[in-house]
C-alpha cells in the first residue's frame, strides 16, 4: 500500500501587514506594549494562501506554478516548516531534500565539503553515509577544484549546483525544488531534470516550484496553479499550464464573435487542449459571428510558443488565396485552415484575429483560443523539429587509392 509523502489538507496562510517580531529589537517594545495592557488594533491581516489542498504520493512529481505572489514560496516553506499553517495541516513524511533558494542552508563560512557534511547532518544522516556519496555530489555539481574554498566565495552557479548536488544525491524520500532548474547552463540544467526522472522511478515525491513551464511540463504528471494564494486548477500539466498561459478570447465589445474547434487525425472532436507528435496535422475549423456589417476583412493564424512567449508562426487568409470576407451584421461565416505541427516539445497556443480593412483596425482578437502540447522522446533544440537525419559516411568519401589499399 502507498504511503502519501506530501500532504496538504485546506492549508491557509496569514500574515499581519506591518508586525515583525524577528529580533529582540522587535519583541520587546511588542512585550511591554503588551504587559501595559494596551490595546492592540486588530491585525491587518493578508492572506498569503487560503484552503489550499493536495498529495503526492510516491514517485509523483506536483508542479506549482503561478505569477510572483501567488503563494508558491509560501507553500514550500510550510512543507520545510519554516512557517506554521494559520489553518489546516501539512505534512511531509520520510528524509526530506529541500532547495527552497540557491544555497539554501548553507554556512558561507564553511567550505563546500563542510556544508555537503552539515546538509547530511541535517537530513539526518551519519557520516560514513555521507562519505560514501562524497565524490558523487562534488563531481555532478563540478566544483572538485574549489571544494575546500568557503562557499561565499563561490558564483550564485556554483551555490546553486552544490546545493542541488546535495539535495539529490543524499537519497530522500521527498524532494522539495524552487527554481533550480532556472540557474546554470543548459548542460546542468539537462542533468537536473534527468536526475529528478531517476529519482521518480525509485519512488521519491517530488513538489516542483517553478516558472520555467518547459521543465513543469516535462517533470510533472499533475501541476496546481495558484492565484492570489488560492488554488485555481489542480490538473494535468498541458491543461494547467494552458489555462495559466490563457488570455481572454473574444470581447463583447468586439465586431466579431470567433469559435474555434481544434481537431487532428487522432482527436476528432474539439478539445480546449490535447497532446500531440511532431507533424501531425491540426485542422482549425473557425465561426465568425459578425455584429456589425463589414465590406472586406481577413482571418489571422497566429502560434504562440507559450512556454518560451515566443511568436512561432502567422498567417492570413488573403494569402492563402481565400477572397476577403464580406459580411452583414447577423451573417455566420466558417473558414477551416490545416497546418502540420513541425515543431519540438512545447506547449504552444492558437490566436485567431480578425481584421476589418476599410476600418484599418482589429474587429476581434482571441488569444489563446485552442491550445496544444507537442511530446517528443527525444529533445531538440530551438522551436521547429526539421527531422534531421544523419550519418557516417567516411568510407564513402575516401580516396580511391586508400579504398584500394584498405581492400588489398
Amino acid at each position: 500500500m502507498q504511503t502519501t509523502r506530501v500532504r496538504f489538507d485546506n492549508v491557509s496562510k496569514a500574515f499581519a501587514r506591518g508586525e515583525r517580531h524577528d529580533s529582540l529589537r522587535d519583541l520587546i517594545p511588542a512585550a511591554v506594549r503588551a504587559l501595559r495592557g494596551r490595546r492592540a488594533q486588530p491585525p491587518d491581516l493578508f492572506w498569503a494562501l487560503r484552503d489550499v489542498t493536495f498529495d503526492v504520493e510516491p514517485g509523483q512529481a506536483l508542479g506549482i506554478i503561478g505569477r510572483n505572489g501567488a503563494g508558491k514560496s509560501t507553500v514550500l516553506k510550510l512543507l520545510t516548516r519554516i512557517l506554521k499553517p494559520t489553518a489546516g495541516t501539512c505534512a511531509v513524511i520520510g528524509r526530506t531534500g529541500a532547495l527552497i533558494e540557491v544555497a539554501a542552508g548553507f554556512h558561507p563560512d564553511l567550505t563546500g565539503r563542510e556544508n555537503i557534511y552539515l546538509q547530511g547532518a541535517i537530513m539526518g544522516m551519519k557520516r560514513a553515509e555521507i562519505a560514501t556519496r562524497f565524490d558523487e555530489i562534488v563531481d555532478f555539481a563540478g566544483v572538485a577544484p574549489f571544494i575546500d574554498t568557503p562557499v561565499k566565495r563561490y558564483s550564485s552557479g556554483m551555490n546553486a549546483r552544490l546545493g542541488f548536488s546535495i539535495a539529490a544525491h543524499l537519497t530522500p524520500d521527498v524532494l522539495l525544488i524552487d527554481e533550480v532548474l532556472a540557474v546554470g547552463d543548459k548542460g546542468f540544467q539537462e542533468k537536473c531534470q534527468e536526475r529528478m526522472k531517476q529519482f521518480l522511478r525509485e519512488g521519491v515525491a517530488i513538489v516542483f516550484v517553478s516558472h520555467h513551464l518547459p521543465a513543469v511540463a516535462q517533470l510533472c504528471d499533475h501541476v496546481l496553479l495558484l492565484e492570489q494564494g488560492r488554488p485555481r486548477m489542480l490538473g494535468k500539466p498541458a491543461d494547467v499550464i494552458a489555462a495559466y498561459c490563457r488570455t481572454t478570447g473574444s470581447s463583447d465589445q468586439d465586431d466579431v464573435a470567433i469559435g474555434t474547434e481544434l481537431r487532428s487525425e487522432r482527436h476528432a472532436g474539439s478539445v480546449d487542449s490535447f497532446e500531440i507528435t511532431p507533424g501531425q496535422r491540426l485542422t482549425l475549423d473557425v465561426t465568425l459571428d459578425f455584429r456589425v456589417d463589414i465590406s472586406r476583412a481577413t482571418v489571422g493564424i497566429v502560434i504562440w510558443d507559450l512556454a518560451r512567449e515566443l511568436y512561432v508562426y502567422g498567417a492570413s487568409s488573403d494569402f492563402l488565396g481565400i477572397p476577403f470576407v464580406s459580411a452583414k451584421a447577423g451573417d455566420r461565416r466558417t473558414l477551416t485552415f490545416s497546418f502540420y505541427t513541425h515543431l519540438s516539445r512545447g506547449l504552444y497556443a492558437l490566436e485567431v484575429n480578425v481584421v476589418d480593412l476599410e476600418r484599418h483596425r482589429f474587429a476581434a482578437l482571441a488569444r489563446g483560443i485552442r491550445h496544444f502540447q507537442v511530446v517528443e522522446h527525444v529533445s531538440y533544440d530551438g522551436v521547429a523539429n526539421l527531422y534531421l537525419e544523419g550519418r557516417d559516411t567516411t568510407e564513402e568519401h575516401a580516396p580511391a587509392a586508400l579504398a584500394r589499399s584498405a581492400s588489398a
